[in-house]
Formats: structure tokens, C-alpha cells, sequence
């Protein structure tokens, strides 16, 4: 029999579907479509095992789709600005753009490698001056509906980096990608009204069902609706007053100082008379501008000498400037509440300030003097005048309302969410296309002059913003007064980029426009995104914004635009380090006589780290690329698919990797016999008479329906074990001693070409192999999906389990429909466990209908 070689297979089949341009679409009405994407990668040189899991899945759903008779979208690209290309030009000296594309180079050929089923003429770079144009083009009809703006703003600034971050793009209080401390800056800077669709946002989230609960929980805590109270202190001495926001108008009356932003008016002015106050608003600006890292800072505060006069109580209450307030948020002016507000009780325990108790938990009686932290909870109003007694649920709209009476605030609706800051200092990133002008002011570029391209001669040192310091880039013609005037400098946020790129697949080859609104809406929304949970309150909102910003200047239809989500699990994989030289690879590691794991360099044990995330710095990576160069891209795929659930981690085994190697040999064998015994022979259509037959074919078809439903289910794992099953119950028929008969060898033939269907998503290159072996003479990437036969799903015989006090005895084929008193007859009844109950008296039998028989006795 012919050996299974699959570095020969796939690179027959990688070369057939190229040159049959097997997997390009286009829009066919009357046609139900599928749109599957997964997110697209950056460049960055070489595909890791993530990216191999990732697009494996959407592979498998997309080959499914498709052989269930959809039209499949299933485009690649590269989302190909960021800082990477620029540090990388700055180490190696090569151009960003040649950087990229080389990239882009070697990581398509290691994704055909994979066998994945794209449609690559809809192929594009988000670098790609077509792409680059039409981006500019919607940016300019989002500002002419006024949803782009600019102004002076407190910024994250990545020192390292040396860019503007937006507050989803710090974690831990540091830059997402370079990992450096944030600082706070003020700068003009570009923003998208994201606000503007806040209430959107938030409601549509309950149309997202296809999406899982904890991505559409983070999105409605980013948004962060509130409702709560505006009002106004006086202060002492001064006419101007003090407008703060709380969420807690309960707590009103424990109020103790009140706490002002550096940047305040207050502040600042401050600032221009007291040197300490200047030295610690100078101090202050080193912190980020996002919540995390402003949650993480030790609490710092600065007395102003001012005091502000309590609404209701008339009392005196020192106003502090703190480290911890933004000008961004509301006013740039809190109320603080020690006794019922963490970040509160430490700053007034560090700066020994009267912490008032207003709200007593249900049974116990708080004491100021011996809190350990603030009481956040729920309960009854004290100290609190007229509002003694009441619980804070009821108190918040009692102290609303008597704010309104007196006319010094009102109910108000705040939001956690932030207009997206896209004005990025670097050079590789997409040219903002407006144009400044001493006597003008800002103005648009003209449509006819997009797109503004970047400059190729640029000097990048990895400080500051190339663009800004090129000779003659940044000089220009103002369309308007036809003066002197001066390019925008900042590019947009690469998170643009990835704002719309699913909308360009669908027409990607238009060239007057960014869009054909014909061919968006045949294609649009995506049916099923896949990609990773850490997109949830990034790429994942920005999208579903700029979608709906699209809509409203006519460009999209739908309001959503993606109805299903998967969130794919990490790979992980075992870490092993040397105290003495850190990280070590396998092979940098042995057993030593005493049975330890030790380092084969110095000798010390290794500390291993279980299923830890693959990272090339604790060299715990498997390169796909060996991997599928000693086993084939079927076997990385399936194993890929078979050892997790996809949304759940997927711990890396080098045995596991060797079982999908195993399983597919066998298959190859099985199949390869069943077509050399079964030539001539015409596939089964009908249950045989046989027993034997009958429970084979019978298998085979509930192993469609199984197979299908876990498809549906996105239990893809199961689908697999279910196959495996179906192997080994063929091999049983393929081994008996006697000679086939005809009926057997229709029943072998059916079940050959559908075991070979079942795995063509999972496994195709190996599919489509077999299916030619089995006489087919077309491809099977579009034959149809098998479908499980009703008739042969009615099960004439079932397996029952017999155990003894719980343990497993024995298992029993039986009729099927057997009532329960005839399953404990014959469970009794059998040979082997009236030999395990010699000596033994029954006590009890308990039932299980079709399953199970479990005897009690002693």
C-alpha cells in the first residue's frame, strides 16, 4: 500500500486549489451567503502557534460553510502600520515599508503552507496607498459630520515609544506594546466622538447574542453609564463655585475635602504663585491618564489654603489637589467621602483628614476609628439630617430631588467612555489629511489631492515624531486661501486601520470609491468573527463605533458588524529555567541519576512552569513551521482542533502532536484498503439486513449527525473523538476472517467516503487525496455535507453498562427498547458477573434506561 506522504499531498492540493482559484467568490444573488473572518495579523515575520490555532478554526467553519452550500467570504490581509516596522528600520536599517512587505512575503507562504482556504485576490495591506487613500477619504466625511474634532488634551505619552496612547491601549498603568510607563501630556490631538453613540453602543449589546457574555459585560463596563448627581459647592471666599459629579449623592453628608484635578483652573492658578504647588503638579504629570494606572499610584494630595462651603450643612471641607483626579473626567472636581470611597479613606488616613460615617451595613455599627477600609456596601443612612433612616437606594433619588428644589444641581447621565484619541506621533502610520493655516485656520485636504503620502526619505532615530522634523514634507499649499501653510503631522491610531478593513474585503478591487455599497450589504454583517478576548474593548468597540459612524454617512446599511463572535483560547506549553541561566529550551534540559530535571549546562534543577502562555522569552515556542515540515499541515491542524475546545486554552503535547500523526495514518491505510477492496462498488443507500452491518451503518450515521451537531455547536474537539470512533468500528468489519460480501463492501464503500467528507475541514489536503483514491474526479471543497440518513439512526441493538457497588464489570449489547426489569435480568444473568457475585448477596439493582446497570451487593 502506498505510504502517507504529506509533504507530497499538500503540495499537490496547495497548488490545485490555487490554480483552480477554488475558494474565490463573488456576490450571487439569491445565494445565502457566509462571511467568516478572522481577525487579520500584523506583520511581523513569522506565524506562531497562535496564529496556527486561530486560523485553523476559522479554516474549519469556513470549509464547513461551504460544503453546507453557502456562498463563503473568506478573505485574508495584513494590518500592517505600528511601531514595530519603525523600530525594527531603526535596529536593521531597512525602510518600514520594505520591512513590512518582506514580512508580509514570508508569513502569506507559511499561512498557504496551512492549506487555509482563502480567497487571496481579495488580498490587501492596510499599508497599501489604495487602502491608505479611501481611509483618509471616510475620515474627511466623518469630520464634515462633525464626528472628528480637535483639541488640547491630557494624553498617555509613551516615553519609549514616544506616542500618544488611547486609555484602552494601557495595561497595568503601562504602554500596551512597548510596556514602558505612561505619562501625562497636554497636547492637541485628534479625536473620534465615540461618545456621541454611547447609548447605542451600550443597547445594541443585548442584539449581540452570537457573542460571549463576558466580551459584551466588558464592552457595557467600558462604556460605563451612570447615573448620578451634578451640582456645586461655593467656595469660601471666591466667587466662582466648585461643579462636581458623583454617583453617590447618598453619601452627601460624609463628605470631608474635596479634591481637585493638577490641571484644574484652580490649580493651575495656584501653581502660578506657589512653587510646591508647581513642583507637585510637575510630579503629578508623570502618571498616565488612565484609570489603571492612576487605581495602581500611591494617593498624593496638596492643600490649595482654600475651602469649599457644603451645599446642605454649610461646613467647611479643605479642597486638596490629587494625583488621582483628571481633568478629563467630568469637571476635573470630585467630593470625597472617605467612610464609603477606598481611594478616598487612604488618601484621609495619609493626610490625617476627618473620615465621617453615613451609611451603617444592616446589624453593625461602624466606628471611624477602627475602619480598616471604606464601607462600599449597601445600607441606612446616618448622620445625614433629613435623609437619616432611609436606605442609600432610596436616598440617591431623595438627595437628587432636593438638589432640583433648591436649584444648585441636578439627576445627570455620565459616562466612563472617552472620545478615541487617534493622533499618533510617528511616521508609519496613515497621514492625518488636513492642512493648518495661519490665516485659515484648519482645513480639510481636498478629496482630488488624496491621498497624503508619506515621505520615503525620512530619518527615524526612535525619539520623537519623524514627520514634524522632515525639511519639506510638512510644507503646503492651503486649499482655501492658496497661502503658506503646514501639513498635519500626527498619523491616525493603526486602530483605524482595523476599524473597517471587513467592510474593503467585500470590494476590495473598487477604485473610485472605499466602498460599493451594493456589494457591502450582500456580504455584510460578518456571520462569524474569530479572534482573541484581548480585542474586547479595543479593536472589538472601535469597530462597532466606526461601523455605525459609517452608517450615518451612508456608506454601510447594517448597524452591527459582526452577529456571531468566537474568542479563541491561548496555547500553552511548560517553561523550564535555570536559576543560573534563565530560560532553557527542552533540549537545554535532562534527567539526572537522581531523577531531576536539571540544566544540561551547569547542573541546577529546573523550575518548571506549568501550561504556561507560549512566549519566544521563555522559550517555551514551537515553531509551526518544523512542525509542519516533519508532520504536515493536516497534522498540526487537527491537533490544533481535537485537544481543546476553541474557546478554551489548549495545553501543548508533544504525544498529542504524535496521535493526530498516528490517527491520520490510520485513516489513510483504512481508506486506501476499503477503495482497493470496494472498486466497481456502488456506496450503501439502505440499512442492511446483517446485524453487523446494520450496527456499522447505523454508526456511521449518527456519526454525521453528531459530527454536525458539534460543528454547530462550535464543539469542534468532539467532532474529531466522534470520527476516531467511527475508525475504530470499521476496522472490526474490515478484520473479520471471513470474506466480505457485497452488501459489506457497499456498507464499507458508504462509510469511506463519508469518514473522508467528515474530516475534509479538519484534515483537507488528506480529505481531498483520499477522495480522489476513492474514484472521485472533482474536488470535494464544494461537495456537498453529508447527511445522516434517518432510518439508520433508529438504534436496533444499544451498549449497557454493568457495574458492581459502582465499578465497571462488563458491558452488554442488547436489544434496544428493552424496559428496565428486562435490562436487570440480563445483566444478572450474564456468565461473567455471576462469577463476580459467587458469595455475594444482591441487595439492590439500580437502572439507568439504555445506559447502565449497576448491581449492589455484598
Amino acid at each position: 500500500m502506498e505510504k502517507y506522504n504529506p509533504q507530497a499531498i499538500e503540495s499537490k492540493w496547495q497548488h490545485y486549489w490555487q490554480e483552480q482559484q477554488t475558494f474565490a467568490v463573488r456576490e450571487e444573488a439569491g445565494r445565502e451567503k457566509f462571511y467568516l473572518l478572522v481577525m487579520f495579523p500584523y506583520p511581523s515575520g513569522r506565524i506562531h502557534m497562535g496564529h496556527v490555532r486561530n486560523y485553523a478554526i476559522g479554516d474549519l467553519i469556513a470549509r464547513y460553510q461551504r460544503m453546507k452550500g453557502l456562498n463563503v467570504l473568506h478573505p485574508m490581509g495584513w494590518d500592517a502600520f505600528g511601531m514595530p516596522a519603525e523600530n525594527a528600520a531603526i535596529k536593521g536599517g531597512l525602510h518600514p515599508r520594505q520591512w513590512t512587505y518582506d514580512n508580509i512575503d514570508a508569513m502569506r507562504g507559511e499561512l498557504k503552507s496551512m492549506g487555509l482556504s482563502y480567497d487571496w485576490q481579495r488580498e490587501f495591506a492596510t499599508c497599501d496607498p489604495v487602502y491608505a487613500h479611501w481611509e483618509q477619504s471616510l475620515f474627511l466625511k466623518l469630520y464634515e459630520k462633525g464626528l472628528v474634532y480637535r483639541k488640547l488634551s491630557l494624553v498617555n505619552w509613551d516615553p519609549v515609544d514616544q506616542t500618544v496612547l488611547a486609555n484602552e491601549q494601557v495595561i497595568d498603568g503601562r504602554g500596551w506594546r512597548s510596556g514602558a510607563l505612561v505619562e501625562r501630556r497636554e497636547l492637541s490631538q485628534w479625536f473620534l466622538r465615540i461618545t456621541a453613540y454611547a447609548d447605542e453602543l451600550l443597547e445594541d449589546l443585548s442584539r449581540l447574542d452570537g457573542w460571549p457574555e463576558t466580551v459584551r459585560t466588558m464592552q457595557e463596563n467600558w462604556i460605563g453609564r451612570s447615573h448620578g448627581v451634578s451640582f456645586s459647592f461655593d467656595i469660601e471666599g471666591r466667587e466662582e463655585k466648585l461643579q462636581v459629579y458623583t454617583t453617590r449623592p447618598d453619601t452627601i453628608m460624609g463628605v470631608t475635602f474635596c479634591s481637585i484635578a493638577p490641571e484644574h483652573p484652580l490649580a493651575q492658578e495656584l501653581a502660578s504663585r506657589d512653587e510646591k504647588a508647581q513642583a507637585f503638579i510637575r510630579e503629578c504629570q508623570q502618571a498616565g491618564t488612565s484609570e489603571e494606572s492612576l487605581e495602581r499610584m500611591e494617593k498624593k494630595g496638596y492643600f490649595t489654603g482654600l475651602h469649599a462651603i457644603h451645599p446642605l450643612n454649610g461646613l467647611k471641607v479643605p479642597i486638596f489637589i490629587a494625583n488621582f483626579v483628571l481633568m478629563n473626567y467630568g469637571s476635573g472636581a470630585v467630593m470625597a467621602v472617605p467612610a464609603h470611597d477606598q481611594r478616598d479613606f487612604e488618601f484621609a488616613k495619609k493626610y490625617d483628614l476627618p473620615i465621617r460615617v453615613v451609611i451603617q451595613p444592616a446589624g453593625q455599627t461602624l466606628d471611624p476609628a477602627t475602619m480598616s477600609e471604606a464601607y462600599v456596601g449597601a445600607g441606612i443612612l446616618v448622620h445625614s439630617g433629613q435623609f437619616d433612616g432611609l436606605d442609600n437606594h432610596t436616598a440617591k433619588s431623595k438627595v437628587a430631588e432636593t438638589f432640583e428644589a433648591k436649584g444648585i444641581g441636578q439627576a445627570t447621565v455620565n459616562y466612563r467612555l472617552r472620545d478615541w484619541g487617534i493622533s499618533r506621533q510617528r511616521y508609519w502610520g496613515n497621514p492625518i489629511p488636513v492642512i493648518h493655516c495661519p490665516s485659515c485656520g484648519v482645513v480639510a485636504v481636498p478629496e482630488k489631492n488624496l491621498p497624503v503620502p508619506l515621505p520615503d526619505d525620512v530619518v527615524l532615530t526612535g525619539s520623537g515624531n519623524p514627520l514634524e522634523r522632515h525639511p519639506t514634507w510638512k510644507q503646503a499649499t492651503c486649499p482655501g486661501c492658496g497661502g503658506a501653510a503646514a501639513r498635519e503631522t500626527d498619523t491616525m491610531d493603526t486602530f483605524m486601520e482595523s476599524s473597517w478593513y471587513f467592510l474593503r474585503y467585500c470590494c476590495p478591487d473598487v477604485q473610485n470609491a472605499a466602498l460599493d455599497r451594493q456589494r457591502v450589504d450582500y456580504w455584510m454583517p460578518v456571520d462569524q468573527y474569530v479572534g482573541g478576548i484581548e480585542h474586547a474593548v479595543l479593536h472589538l468597540l472601535y469597530a462597532r463605533f466606526f461601523h455605525k459612524a459609517l452608517r450615518d454617512v451612508g456608506q454601510v446599511s447594517c448597524d452591527e458588524p459582526f452577529t456571531r463572535l468566537l474568542t479563541q483560547g491561548m496555547v500553552r506549553k511548560d517553561t523550564h529555567q535555570c536559576p543560573q541561566h534563565g530560560w532553557r529550551y527542552p533540549n537545554e534540559t535532562t534527567t539526572n541519576a537522581d531523577g531531576l530535571l536539571v540544566c544540561v549546562q551547569c547542573g541546577s534543577p529546573i523550575v518548571v512552569g506549568r501550561n504556561e502562555k507560549m512566549s519566544k522569552s521563555k522559550h517555551n515556542v514551537v515553531d509551526p513551521n518544523q512542525l509542519i515540515a516533519e508532520y504536515g499541515a493536516d497534522t498540526a491542524r487537527l491537533f490544533m482542533l481535537f485537544a481543546a475546545p476553541p474557546a478554551q486554552d489548549l495545553e501543548w503535547s508533544d504525544s498529542g502532536v504524535d496521535g493526530a500523526w498516528r490517527f491520520l495514518n490510520r485513516v489513510w491505510r483504512q481508506v486506501s484498503e476499503i477503495s482497493e477492496r470496494t472498486q466497481g462498488v456502488a456506496a450503501a443507500t439502505t440499512m442492511p439486513e446483517e446485524s453487523g452491518l446494520r450496527r456499522l451503518r447505523g454508526k456511521l450515521h449518527r456519526t454525521i449527525a453528531k459530527v454536525t451537531s458539534d460543528f454547530d455547536r462550535q464543539q469542534y474537539n468532539t467532532g474529531v473523538a466522534a470520527v476516531m470512533e467511527l475508525v475504530n468500528e470499521t476496522s472490526q468489519t474490515l478484520s473479520q476472517s471471513t470474506p466480505l460480501t457485497g452488501e459489506a463492501l457497499a456498507i464499507l464503500r458508504e462509510v469511506a467516503e463519508n469518514m473522508v467528507l467528515l474530516l475534509a475541514p479538519y484534515t483537507p489536503h488528506i480529505s481531498e487525496e483520499l477522495w480522489q483514491k476513492l474514484g472521485n474526479q472533482t474536488s470535494l471543497s464544494q461537495h456537498p455535507w453529508p447527511q445522516a440518513a434517518e432510518e439508520a439512526l433508529v438504534l436496533d441493538e444499544i451498549t449497557v453498562v454493568i457495574q458492581i457497588n459502582g465499578k465497571l464489570r462488563g458491558r452488554l449489547q442488547l436489544p434496544a427498547g428493552l424496559s428496565s426489569s428486562d435490562l436487570e435480568k440480563h445483566a444478572l444473568a450474564d456468565e461473567k458477573i455471576q462469577s463476580l457475585l459467587v458469595g455475594q448477596t444482591v441487595r439492590k439493582v439500580v437502572v439507568v434506561p439504555g445506559k447502565l446497570v449497576n448491581i449492589v451487593a455484598s
